[in-house]
């Protein structure tokens, strides 16, 4: 991992061919990148990708780096995308490497990423926690109408079930549920005359 110098990407973005609009909104001035090449031996330049380039050769900008603490030395450079190909014939799919031509290590789809991997993996229980929680109603979700908007409150209770759900125990039938007047699947109970009638 290594600080981008932003006065120098800066520089870069605005007299690339086909860069950003605006440079300033695409690097922060406190920037990191980490490398992205995977395991790679000690002599060959760390890289980070800088920015696609909207030009016909695939050409994009890249921060190399080397060496560590006050030693460390970057370069910005465009190069050319890796022609190298991973083709799936069970799914027929195609993936491209992602890396620029000539990198050291292997293609960009034999590269795991193990931070990656544990910030998603963060990020998806962090969501299964927060579903679980508040009656089964994810971040964001709005509550049934009539029902307060407190977190974890339970549905107001004899609100109707929504179209095509079946009614909890001990529920009232509600018009439009499954177990409403004239729903599917199930007899209408017939008129019972009056036994008052002479």
């Amino acid at each position: 991992m290594t600080q981008v110098p932003y006065a120098e990407a800066l520089l870069a973005l605005a007299t690339m061919e086909g860069g950003p609009e605006h440079p300033p909104d695409a690097v922060e001035p406190e920037e990191f990148v980490l490398c992205e090449l995977g395991d790679h031996d000690e002599s060959a330049e760390h890289a980070g990708h800088l920015w696609t380039a909207d030009t016909p050769d695939d050409q994009d900008l890249w921060l190399l780096w080397s060496g560590t603490g006050a030693h460390r030395v970057h370069r910005l450079d465009m190069l050319r995308l890796c022609p190298a190909v991973l083709r799936e014939l069970v799914t027929r799919t195609v993936t491209t490497c992602a890396f620029f031509d000539h990198h050291p290590g292997p293609h960009s789809f034999s590269v795991t990423d193990p931070l990656g991997d544990l910030i998603a993996e963060h990020v998806h229980s962090e969501v299964r926690r927060l579903v679980s929680e508040g009656d089964g109603r994810g971040p964001g979700m709005p509550d049934a109408p009539g029902t307060p908007d407190t977190p974890g409150t339970p549905d107001a209770p004899g609100w109707p079930d929504a179209p095509g759900t079946p009614d909890a125990p001990g529920r009232p039938d509600a018009p439009g549920t499954l177990n409403g007047p004239g729903a599917s699947g199930r007899p209408e109970t017939p008129d019972v005359p009056d036994t008052d009638a002479p």
